[in-house]
């Protein structure tokens, strides 16, 4: 035998031993390959571990929990558009010769100003008690200076209250 083709069964042996080496090692990483896959699609393969059939079911409920909390957050924003969001007091003395800082004005309103002015005057005789309805911070009924100090205590009350951010 020459020594060419010596060198050339050496060298087409020696790539057959690479080639036997690299087709292993593709064996090994296709068979990683498809556990990481198994473990992805179907179940459970090590313990903590979920397949992304289960995560899709926990998607969806989770899903439809937020869909049921977006509904009640806009039943609540409903309903507080008209509770009493606004409160402002005075305190003063209707008459001169009548003790203390018996008498009030107390404004309660909603974020629009709608809501009610009530009015407590403490005289000789007893108190006597007045409500005015309010309208767009508005009242079809002439306001005393209290009753007005009242509605704009309520009225910062609102201005200074942050909104909820989403």
């Amino acid at each position: 035998m020459e020594i060419t083709q010596l060198i050339w069964i050496i060298a087409v042996t020696l790539l057959s031993l690479v080639n036997i080496v690299w087709q292993l090692d593709l064996q090994t990483r296709l068979r990683r390959l498809e556990e990481r896959y198994r473990r992805l699609t179907g179940g459970v393969a090590e313990a903590g571990q979920v397949g992304t059939g289960a995560i899709l079911e926990q998607v969806d409920a989770v899903r439809g929990r937020v869909e049921k909390l977006e509904d009640l957050a806009r039943r609540a924003q409903a309903v507080l558009g008209h509770t009493v969001q606004g409160v402002g007091i005075v305190r003063y003395r209707a008459l001169a010769d009548v003790g203390g800082d018996q008498s009030f004005s107390l404004a309660l309103v909603d974020g629009g100003g709608n809501g009610v002015v009530l009015s407590a005057l403490y005289l000789r005789e007893g108190t006597r008690f007045y409500a005015k309805p309010l309208a767009a911070w508005n009242s079809t009924y002439p306001l005393t200076d209290e009753e007005k100090q009242a509605l704009e205590q309520a009225r910062q009350t609102i201005a200074s209250t942050p909104l909820p951010t989403r």
